[in-house]
C-alpha cells in the first residue's frame, strides 16, 4: 500500500513499515537498469526470501528487535558492481524513504544506509586489490 500524496508522512515505527520500504525500494531496483540486472542474477527467482531476509536486516537495524542473524557483506563480495552501483542503490534508497517516511527513524535508515553503502564499498575494494585475504564473517 502506498501513501497518498496528501497524507501526512510518519515516521517508520512497526515491521509493517519497514515491509513496506524494504518492498517499494526493490520494487525500485527491481526496474532499475543498472542496477536491476544485477539484483536479478543474483537473486533469480528467490525474490520472497531475500525480501524476508531484508525485512528482518531493517527491523533489527532500526527497530532493535533482532531478528536477523547474518552476515550482511560476504553475499555481495564477488558481485560485479562497483561506486556507481552503490550510488544508485543509495539514491533508490534515500528517495524511497523520503516517499513514504518523515522523522528520526527515517533519517536513521538513509544514514545506516550511506553508512553501509560506503563500507561495502570500501570492503569491495579492498578485497578487490588483495584477492589472497579472505573476509571475515
Amino acid at each position: 500500500m502506498e501513501k497518498s500524496p496528501h497524507q501526512k508522512k510518519l515516521d517508520i515505527q512497526d515491521i509493517d513499515d519497514i515491509k513496506m520500504l524494504v518492498d517499494q525500494f526493490y520494487d525500485a531496483v527491481r526496474r532499475d537498469h543498472l542496477i536491476g540486472p544485477v539484483f536479478h542474477e543474483r537473486i533469480q527467482d528467490n525474490w520472497p526470501m531475500h525480501l524476508q531476509k531484508m525485512y528482518s536486516f531493517w527491523q533489527t537495524v532500526l527497530l532493535d528487535e533482532h531478528t536477523y542473524f547474518g552476515s550482511p557483506f560476504p553475499p555481495h563480495i564477488n558481485l560485479p558492481i562497483d561506486a556507481q552501483h552503490f550510488e544508485r542503490w543509495l539514491q533508490l534508497f534515500e528517495a524511497t524513504v523520503d516517499r513514504l517516511y518523515s522523522g528520526e527513524k527515517a533519517n536513521e535508515a538513509k544514514w545506516r544506509a550511506k553508512k553501509m553503502a560506503q563500507m561495502f564499498q570500501f570492503k569491495k575494494e579492498y578485497f578487490n586489490a588483495n584477492p589472497k585475504r579472505k573476509p571475515l564473517i
